[in-house]
C-alpha cells in the first residue's frame, strides 16, 4: 500500500474519532455510552470500507508539470491485485528506450540521450548515448548501482546478448562488442553489418532483438537475422516484421506490431513462406492478431501528432486508438494469476496506456481480445508517462521502460499542430529524465536473482523445463554458446522422455544450436502425440533428408502417414515440409493435406510454398484426381494460385501445356478450365520482362466464342504468345483504364482479393448469398475512392443499397469488418482489382491514397453506417487541381 493510502485511512479513522467525542461532549452520560459501543462496533466495517476502495490517480494539470518518480507514481492506474515499483530513475539512467535482463539477472539499459533534446533533434548525430548495467546490491527491489558497459554512442537502439558481451545497434550500424576482463566494461567494439538501421530515422529503423528458440536473432522494422556458428556470425534475409519492439511466445511465434495496428505476429516459422519466389503468401507472416484499435486513456492528450484532426480524440481531449503502439511483450510467466499467462502487452507512449491482450489460438490462427474494454491495463494522468518497451524479469515480473518527457515524435514527422502544442505548454524541456517500472501482484516480494552464468550444464539443462520462458531462453543460449559436447546424452534424454513439453522442445533447439541432433532421435519424438514436439521434429529433420536419401525416404513414409491423421498443426507442418521430399511423394501429402484443410488461406499458402518450380507438375496432379471432379471455392481459389505461380515462373513449355489444357476437346469449358484460363489472362498483365511464348500457330481457343474472360483480357493474354503474322507488340489495349504500373497491381490485387474478401463476395464478385453484397456494378466500388479505402479501412455496418437494391441482414452479414491490420499497398491493390474486374471500369488506387486516408481518419475504431460515410464524405474539402 502507498503511503498516501495509509495516510488517508488515518485521515479518516481521526475524523470518525473526533466525530464521536462530539457526540460524547453533546449527549448525556446514557447515550454517550451507547455512541462509544456503537463506534468501537462500526469502525472494523468503516476502515475496511475504505480499504476496498483504493484511492484514484491524482488529476491530471493543464500545464503537464515534470514530476518526480515519487510523484508520477500517484499517478498510475493499474488492475486491480497489482501494484507499480519504482526499479530506477534519474539520475542513474535517462532516456531509456530498451531494457533486457542478462544471465546474472542484471538489468540493461539503452539510453538515447540524443533522441529529441530540442524541437530540431539537433543533438542526434552527437556521441551522447550509452548503455548501463543496473544491479540491485541490497536486495530491495530497486537498482542502486550502474556501471556503463558502452559510452559515447549515437543513437543506441537495440541489444542482443552474446558470450561475453553483446550486439549493439549504433550509429546506424551493427557492432559485436564484448566484455574480455569481467568489469561489465566492453573492451571490444568490431562492425559486423555497416547497413543495419541504415536508414537512420529512429521510428523507421531496424531494432528490437530477440533471439528466438531456433537460434536466430530477429529484429523489428527488419529483414535481416543473424546467428552465430560458434567462431563466425552468419547474416541472412527474413520476412520485414514491425516497428518497435519484437518478442516471442513460447512456441517461437515471433511477435510485433505498428504504431497504427497494435498486435501482429508470425502464424510458421521464419522463412517458410517466403520460399517460392513465383508465389507471394498473403496470410501467415504479419497476421494480425486483432482489429481492435480502441484505447482508454485516463486524461486528455491534446499532444499527438494529428489531434487537430476531427474525431482523433474524445469530446475531452481523450485519443480514442492507437497511434504509438510498441513493444509487444508477451507474459511467458506464471508470477501473475493464471489468466495473465500468455497475454501480450502492448506500449502505447502517446495515449500514456498499456494495453492487456488475451490471446487464444483457434485452430491454426492466433487471436486476441482485450478483457476490459474500458479500462487499461495500466494508465497515467501525467502526459509525460512514456511507455516505449517492456520485458518479462527472471522474476516473473513486468518491467516497463518509461522515457518519461514531453517530446516522443520524431522531428521527421512532427506537425505544425504538435509543435505549436509542445511550445504553448512547455513540454520539450526537461529532457534525460527515464523511468523503469515493475508490476507485480499486490503481495510480492523482491528475492535475489539467479546467476545462470555460475550454474553448472546440468544444472542449466534442468532449467530448460522451468516454467517461465526468460528462464528457458537464458539457459538455451548459455549451453548453446558453451557447446560443451557432454552434455549431448543428457540434452537427447531429456528431448526424448523429459516431463515437460517446453523443456523437450527447447532440447531439441539448444542441440540444434550445437550441432549435436542426429535424425534417429528426430524419428523418435516424431512419434510423440504432442503437436509442438511433433511439429518440430518435421522442421528439424528437412536438413537430414536433404542430405540422406534412406532418411528422406523414411520421413516421406512418415509423412503420408501423418497426413491421414487429420490434425490441422501437423497438415500445417507437412505443407511446409513437404519441400525436403521428393515431388511424387511431396505431392501425395500435399494433395491429402489440401483435401482436408484446403479451405484455409494459410494451408494453401503453406502449400505453395513447397512447390517451388514444382507448380505444374501439382497443378497436372489435381487435373485428374478424383476429389478435384467437383468445383469448390476454395480450389478454384487454389488452382488459379497455381496457374499465377505457373505464369510468373516463365517456363514456355509449361505454359503452351496450360493453354493446351484449357483448350481441351469439347467446345465448353469446365470449371477448372474455366479457372486457369482466368488466372492467366489476369497474369498476363503481370509479366511484362518475359518473352513471348512461340506458338506454331494461333490456337483455336483464341477464336472460341463464349470465353468466360473480357475482351480486354483475351487480348492481354494474346500478347503473351506470338505466332506466324502474329506480333503481339502490335496489340494496343484500349478498353482498360490502367497502365503497366497498374496491370501489375491488379494482377497482384487478384491473388489477395481472392484469399482476403472471395469468401464473401465471391471469386466472381457477385456476393455470397448471406455474406456480403455484389461489387460488381457497385456505386461504392467506382464511387468516390476515399469512401472505398473508408470502408476498408473501418468496415461498414447495416442495410446498404447496391445498383439500387437494398441488401439487409439476414441476406447479408449485419457487419463488414475492418481490414485495418492489412497494409496500405495490399489494400490498395484490392481496391484497384475489384475497380477494374467484372466490368467495372475506374482510376487505379494508390498506395498513397490509402495511407493518407489511414491517417486522416485517425480515431475512428467502429464501422460506418452509409449514411454516416456518406455525410463524412460530402464534410471533406475537395481534392486540389493543379
Amino acid at each position: 500500500m502507498s503511503i498516501s493510502g495509509i495516510k488517508a485511512k488515518l485521515e479518516v479513522a481521526e475524523w470518525f474519532f473526533e466525530l464521536k467525542k462530539t457526540f460524547n461532549q453533546q449527549l448525556n452520560p446514557k447515550y454517550a455510552i451507547a455512541m462509544h459501543f456503537r463506534s468501537i462496533l462500526l469502525l472494523p466495517f468503516l476502515i475496511l470500507a475504505f480499504s476496498c476502495s483504493k484511492k484514484g490517480p491524482i488529476p491530471e494539470t493543464a500545464d503537464s508539470p515534470a514530476r518526480t518518480a515519487a510523484e508520477e507514481m500517484e499517478t498510475f492506474q493499474i488492475e486491480p491485485g497489482f501494484k507499480v515499483m519504482l526499479v530506477a530513475a534519474e539520475p542513474l539512467i535517462e532516456d531509456p528506450v530498451l531494457i533486457q535482463f542478462d544471465e546474472n539477472g542484471r538489468l540493461w539499459v539503452v539510453e538515447m540521450r540524443g533522441y529529441m533534446t530540442d524541437l530540431e533533434g539537433s543533438e542526434e548525430d552527437q556521441p551522447i548515448g550509452r548503455i548501463s548495467i543496473l544491479e540491485d546490491e541490497n536486495g530491495d527491489g530497486e537498482m542502486d548501482k550502474r556501471t556503463i558497459y558502452l559510452d559515447n554512442l549515437v543513437m543506441p537502439r537495440a541489444i542482443g546478448f552474446i558470450k561475453g558481451g553483446a550486439l549493439v545497434a549504433e550509429n546506424n550500424s551493427l557492432w559485436v562488442t564484448q566484455d574480455t576482463d569481467g568489469d561489465l566494461k566492453a573492451d571490444t567494439k568490431i562492425l559486423l553489418d555497416s547497413t543495419y538501421a541504415s536508414n537512420g530515422v529512429p521510428e523507421h529503423s531496424d531494432n528490437g532483438f530477440v533471439r528466438n528458440v531456433d537460434n536466430w536473432y530477429y529484429s523489428a522494422k527488419s529483414r535481416l537475422r543473424y546467428r552465430t556458428d560458434g567462431e563466425n556470425w552468419i547474416r541472412d534475409s527474413t520476412e520485414f516484421r514491425g516497428q518497435w519492439g519484437i518478442s516471442q511466445d513460447d512456441q517461437g511465434r515471433l511477435i510485433y506490431n505498428y504504431n497504427w495496428s497494435q498486435l501482429h505476429g508470425d502464424l510458421v516459422p521464419p522463412n517458410y513462406l517466403s520460399r517460392n519466389p513465383n508465389h507471394e503468401p498473403s496470410t501467415g507472416i504479419d497476421h494480425g492478431l486483432t482489429i481492435d484499435r480502441k484505447i482508454f486513456p485516463i486524461r486528455s492528450n491534446p499532444a499527438i501528432n494529428r489531434g487537430y484532426i476531427p474525431g482523433t480524440l474524445t469530446e475531452d481531449g481523450k485519443l480514442l486508438e492507437f497511434t504509438s503502439a510498441c513493444s509487444p511483450t508477451v507474459n511467458r510467466s506464471h508470477l501473475f494469476p493464471s489468466e495473465y499467462f500468455g497475454n501480450i502487452f502492448v506500449m502505447e507512449n502517446a495515449g500514456n496506456i498499456v494495453k492487456r491482450n488475451v490471446v487464444n489460438q483457434n485452430g491454426i490462427l492466433l487471436e486476441a481480445h482485450d478483457p476490459n474494454s474500458g479500462r487499461e491495463f495500466m494508465a497515467s494522468t501525467d502526459e509525460r508517462f512514456r511507455p516505449v518497451h517492456g520485458t518479462m524479469g527472471p522474476d516473473g515480473a513486468l518491467y516497463i521502460a518509461d522515457m518519461y518527457r514531453g517530446v516522443v515524435q520524431h522531428s521527421s514527422y512532427m506537425t505544425p499542430y504538435l509543435k505549436e502544442q509542445t511550445l504553448e505548454r512547455g513540454l520539450e524541456l526537461p529532457v534525460h529524465l527515464g523511468r523503469i517500472w515493475r508490476i507485480v501482484p499486490e503481495d510480492w516480494k523482491p528475492e535475489p536473482f539467479p546467476k545462470l552464468a555460475n550454474e553448472s550444464n546440468s544444472e542449466l539443462i534442468s532449467r530448460l523445463s522451468n516454467p517461465d520462458g526468460w528462464h528457458r531462453d537464458m539457459a538455451q543460449r548459455i549451453l548453446v554458446e558453451r557447446n560443451d559436447p557432454t552434455t549431448i546424452p543428457e540434452l537427447m534424454n531429456l528431448a526424448k522422455s523429459g516431463d515437460s513439453e517446453l523443456g523437450r522442445f527447447h532440447a531439441l533447439w539448444t542441440l540444434e544450436g550445437m550441432n549435436g541432433l542426429d535424425a534417429d532421435l528426430l524419428f523418435e519424438t516424431l512419434e510423440d502425440q504432442n503437436p509442438l514436439l511433433k511439429n518440430t521434429s518435421l522442421r528439424l529433420l528437412e536438413t537430414f533428408a536433404k542430405g540422406n536419401p534412406e532418411t528422406k525416404l523414411k520421413l516421406e513414409s512418415k509423412m503420408i502417414e501423418l497426413a491421414k491423421t487429420k490434425d490441422v498443426t501437423t497438415a500445417l507442418q507437412l505443407a511446409l515440409s513437404s519441400a525436403a521430399i521428393g515431388e511424387v511423394t511431396a505431392g501425395q501429402v500435399l494433395e491429402i493435406v489440401l483435401n482436408s484443410f484446403g479451405d484455409q488461406a494459410l494451408i494453401q499458402d503453406a502449400v505453395m510454398s513447397s512447390l517451388t518450380d514444382r507448380e505444374y507438375g501439382f497443378l497436372a496432379r489435381l487435373w485428374t484426381a478424383p476429389d478435384w471432379e467437383n468445383t469448390a471455392q476454395s480450389k478454384e481459389i487454389f488452382l488459379e494460385t497455381l496457374t499465377s505461380s505457373i505464369m510468373k515462373r516463365g517456363d514456355s513449355q509449361e505454359i503452351k501445356s496450360l493453354l493446351a489444357m484449357v483448350q481441351g476437346k469439347d467446345s465448353e469449358m469446365n470449371w477448372k478450365q474455366q479457372t486457369v484460363l482466368i488466372g492467366m489472362a489476369i497474369q498476363a498483365g503481370n509479366a511484362q520482362n518475359q518473352k513471348p511464348v512461340t506458338l506454331a500457330s494461333e490456337p483455336a481457343i483464341f477464336k472460341q466464342a463464349n470465353l468466360p474472360i473480357d475482351q480486354n483480357k483475351l487480348e492481354m493474354l494474346k500478347r503473351r504468345f506470338s505466332w506466324p503474322g502474329f506480333v503481339p507488340s502490335e496489340i494496343i489495349i484500349t478498353a482498360s483504364s490502367l497502365d503497366e504500373k497498374a496491370q501489375i497491381q491488379f494482377a497482384e490485387g487478384r491473388k489477395k482479393y481472392l484469399v482476403s474478401c472471395a469468401g464473401c463476395h465471391g471469386s466472381n464478385g457477385k456476393g455470397v448469398p448471406r455474406m456480403a453484397p455484389p461489387l460488381v456494378a457497385s456505386d461504392w466500388v467506382l464511387g468516390d475512392e476515399k469512401r472505398l479505402a473508408l470502408i476498408i479501412l473501418h468496415g461498414i455496418e447495416g442495410p446498404i443499397e447496391v445498383a439500387g437494391k437494398k441488401y439487409d441482414a439476414p441476406e447479408i452479414l449485419p457487419v463488414m469488418p475492418s481490414h485495418s491490420t492489412m497494409d496500405d499497398e495490399s489494400i490498395a491493390a484490392i481496391l484497384t482489382y475489384v475497380r477494374n474486374e467484372w466490368g467495372n471500369q475506374a482510376p487505379a488506387i494508390t498506395r498513397g491514397l490509402v495511407g493518407g486516408t489511414r491517417h486522416t481518419s485517425q480515431g475512428r475504431v467502429y464501422p460506418w453506417s452509409p449514411a454516416e460515410l456518406n455525410k463524412h464524405i460530402e464534410s471533406l474539402p475537395p481534392p486540389k487541381t493543379d
